[in-house]
Order: C-alpha cells, then sequence, then structure tokens
C-alpha cells in the first residue's frame, strides 16, 4: 500500500490537450516502452513467453534477409503526429533516416514494415487502433502476430493507396513467404518450438 502512497509513483497527470511526442523524451520515471496513443499514456505489462519468442525471432530473421538499405529494429517508438508515438514490437526502416546513436525515434514515414505481436492487453490496439494510426501514416505494410493454440499466426496486410487502409494480403501458418516489402521466407514453427536438451 505504501507504494501506491507514494509521490514518486504517482500516475502523471497530462496537461491540456494531453500529452506530445516530445514528452515522452522529457517526462520523468516512465516505465520502459512506455507508448503514446491519441495523446494518452500507454504502459506495457508484463510479457508472456510466446511475445519475447516471436520479437527475437522477427528481429533476428528480418536482420539477416533485409535488403543493405535498411535497418531492423525492435521496440522503437516512431514519430506519427504531436499526439501519436507508438511502439511496434518490431521495425524494418529505411537506412536514410538513421540519425545519430542518440537518436529515440524515427519518422513513421521511413517505415517499410511494422510488426505487433498480440499480447492479451494489447488485443484492441494492436487490431484495430495501431493499424489504422500506421495506415493513415502511410506505412505500406503492416504484420499483425498472434499466438493459436500454442502456433504463430501471421496476418499481413498491404497498403491500398485508393483507400488509405490496409487490405489482407494473407495468413499464415507455418511458413511465410512473401516479395514485399522485400522478400522474405520464415520458418514460423521456429517461434514455438520446444527446444531439445542433450541426450
Amino acid at each position: 500500500m505504501g507504494a501506491l502512497m507514494n509521490p514518486e509513483h504517482s500516475w502523471p497527470i497530462p496537461p491540456p490537450g494531453g500529452w506530445t511526442a516530445d514528452d515522452l523524451d522529457t517526462l520523468p520515471n516512465l516505465p520502459p516502452h512506455t507508448e503514446l496513443i491519441d495523446g494518452s499514456l500507454v504502459f506495457v505489462s508484463p510479457q508472456t513467453q510466446f511475445h519475447m519468442r516471436a520479437v527475437n525471432f522477427f528481429t533476428w530473421q528480418l536482420m539477416d534477409q533485409q535488403p543493405p538499405d535498411s535497418e531492423v529494429f525492435r521496440e522503437f517508438t516512431i514519430d506519427i503526429d504531436r499526439h501519436n508515438r507508438p511502439e511496434p514490437d518490431v521495425i524494418v526502416v529505411d537506412e536514410s533516416a538513421m540519425g545519430d546513436l542518440d537518436q529515440t525515434r524515427l519518422p513513421a514515414g521511413s517505415v517499410r514494415l511494422a510488426i505487433e505481436v498480440v499480447s492479451p492487453e494489447s488485443v484492441g490496439r494492436d487490431r484495430g487502433v495501431k493499424p489504422v494510426k500506421y495506415a493513415q501514416a502511410g506505412i505500406l505494410h503492416f504484420w499483425r502476430v498472434e499466438n493459436k493454440d500454442g502456433r504463430a499466426v501471421v496476418y499481413v496486410y498491404e497498403l491500398d493507396p485508393s483507400t488509405g487502409s490496409y487490405g489482407t494480403a494473407g495468413i499464415f501458418h507455418d511458413r511465410l513467404k512473401v516479395s514485399a516489402p522485400f522478400p522474405i521466407d520464415l520458418d514460423l514453427t521456429a517461434i514455438t518450438a520446444k527446444r531439445r536438451t542433450a541426450e
């Protein structure tokens, strides 16, 4: 109970109009991986083993298959507008957007692919809110990864320029093979494969 009464652990009170993207860099004592959605701070809940494995898998696999003019980041915020600075689980960005090593965010316009791994507490944001934000920001490719009975399922979306919204480009269960945003071939069973111990 003491921690709840301690002023150091009280929730930050938003200013009129909500928080801004710049505030994420200056607000003290924010938990790691805090996001900004519509001017509100979103805190991350403890992650599942599936989430950790999936994020690691896509990070390393995409780093191995990415073209030379791109970079892969995990859990790094992107600027959409003044009141939206989400943190996709994995992004592939244009290398030209890279600044110095003190950079804390990237412009949404530099993102070629955004990936969200769905957690129980993030279902609404990952299925509804974030895809709309990413599409409005012009991110051409979005993947949503879900745990279906212990197996990874990837929902692949591509931006339709005529509507400004995402259309389904495929649903992948055991193997994901696409040609855009660049040639990618992934064995999705490796995400949840059990590790073998030495005999």
